[in-house]
């Protein structure tokens, strides 16, 4: 893969770009009353029509929630969808309209823990676990290969996938993925199980909606964003569970890296990143000297990118972890322009 020439000056213009969209002063409002939508998010409204794959998981029997979208004029391929931590199969809805009106077929699972799917208390939590699954569902719906298409933890599950069905992935697309680098072997300390679930325990809709300002949306609030962040601090407010399967798959990102594994990824791979995203696992966990090492998404991805056989960067220099949702009319056709690169090679 032939280097852009953008790469060479990419940190300097990460630097700029920071300083060329500082955070916006938020009004105070007051916080909305949190409505509880279930454990399972029985009380939240997806735009198709849910089915459920059942699952085992040792002696517990669980569900593995999932939407399948047919196109109007299908083109004969199919997209297999992965939401990130904070975000579930409903959050790709502007996304799988964008690629059901190009002909695609959408596979978009909730995976076990998350959202919709069930979340046994007894789960041992693996990228390994959820691919299996995934590959699954794949099969029991007849699709045989798709461009998978993840986004931040769902983009690290996707090159797990990837890794692990490598004839099931036509192509990758990563947006603002988790998993780029290691972050124990950059010296970010383990957490105990029982320290993570006290702290997603304290989680609310103002933390939530803080987090995703600061991290996902360069201080620049939009209020279509509100739905996103109801969805999650109703889910929180419904359950205990919810704190244990949030607090385990985030002990699974620190302790299973993938990028040691980038160049076994030989299928097209689109990596696609805000540039202005500030999402860095694992720093708030980390002792100061380990912080200043640690690199954002955007500084890590030109490296990614050239380690990857067949890869190419996509960036958005205006845009923050989430591009999908802070920008559709920008993101959605960049992505249809990548699928068909991919595709015509």
């Amino acid at each position: 893969m032939k280097t852009p020439p953008f790469l060479r000056i990419l940190a300097a213009a990460i630097g700029l770009a920071a300083l060329a969209h500082p955070a916006a002063a938020q009004p105070e409002a007051p916080s909305p009353a949190v409505q509880q939508l279930g454990v399972d998010l029985e009380h939240f409204a997806y735009p198709w029509p849910v089915e459920t794959m059942p699952v085992q998981l040792g002696d517990t029997a669980a569900q593995m929630a999932f939407m399948d979208v047919a196109p109007d004029e299908p083109n004969g391929r199919s997209v297999v969808l992965l939401h990130g931590k904070n975000f579930c199969g409903a959050t790709w809805q502007g996304t799988a309209e964008a690629l059901l009106a190009a002909g695609y077929r959408v596979l978009i699972p909730d995976q076990i823990g998350f959202c919709k799917s069930s979340k046994p208390r007894e789960a041992q939590y693996t990228f390994a676990m959820m691919a299996a699954f995934t590959r699954a569902l794949m099969e029991r719906q007849g699709i045989a290969d798709a461009a998978v298409i993840g986004h931040s933890t769902g983009g690290m599950l996707a090159m797990h996938f990837a890794h692990m069905y490598p004839g099931a992935v036509r192509q990758l697309v990563l947006i603002n993925p988790l998993g780029l680098t290691d972050r124990m072997a950059e010296g970010v300390p383990y957490v105990p199980l029982s320290k993570l679930v006290e702290q997603e325990r304290a989680k609310g809709y103002d933390d939530i909606r803080q987090y995703q300002l600061d991290t996902y949306y360069h201080g620049e609030w939009k209020p279509r964003y509100d739905r996103w962040v109801r969805m999650l601090a109703g889910q929180y407010a419904s359950g205990d569970a919810v704190a244990y399967a949030q607090a385990k798959t985030s002990e699974m990102i620190l302790t299973q890296p993938i990028s040691q594994h980038l160049e076994r990824l030989t299928m097209p791979v689109t990596l696609m990143v805000g540039m202005l995203d500030t999402t860095t696992f694992g720093k708030g966990q980390a002792p100061p000297d380990v912080q200043q090492r640690l690199r954002a998404i955007p500084a890590l991805a030109p490296e990614a990118a050239r380690r990857f056989p067949d890869g190419e960067l996509v960036v958005f220099d205006d845009l923050g972890h989430s591009p999908q949702v802070e920008a559709p009319e920008v993101f959605e056709p960049r992505l249809l322009e990548a699928l068909a690169r991919a595709e015509a090679r």
